[in-house]
């Protein structure tokens, strides 16, 4: 048995995030070697310690499948477009050399 970070049990097929940087994905496998709980994520194939992750609940998952397959972050979409949209032009910024 693997535990997260808030001492909930994971299982195949949760969702969990990497605290430290935002990795989410599905749990694939889990084991255990030298005592330390493992957690391989789908996303990335990589694993993680088990006490490292949080399960997302089905309300946090902000990943959504596109019509050809494609994950696509919903949340980091729409930060990326905020900062697009408060960007401010400036034509004092640079001069030419001429």
């Amino acid at each position: 048995m693997a535990f997260d970070a808030r001492d909930k049990e994971i299982s195949v097929d949760d969702f969990v995030r990497y605290v430290d940087t935002g990795t989410m994905g599905k749990v694939l496998e889990i084991k255990t070697e030298d005592e330390v709980d493992w957690v391989l994520i789908d996303k990335t194939n990589l694993w993680y310690k088990a006490k490292l992750v949080e399960i997302l609940d089905e309300k946090d998952i902000k990943i959504k499948i596109t019509p050809s397959g494609r994950e696509v972050d919903i949340e980091e979409l729409k930060e990326k477009a905020d900062k697009l949209e408060n960007m401010q032009m400036d034509s004092s910024v640079a001069e030419g050399g001429g």
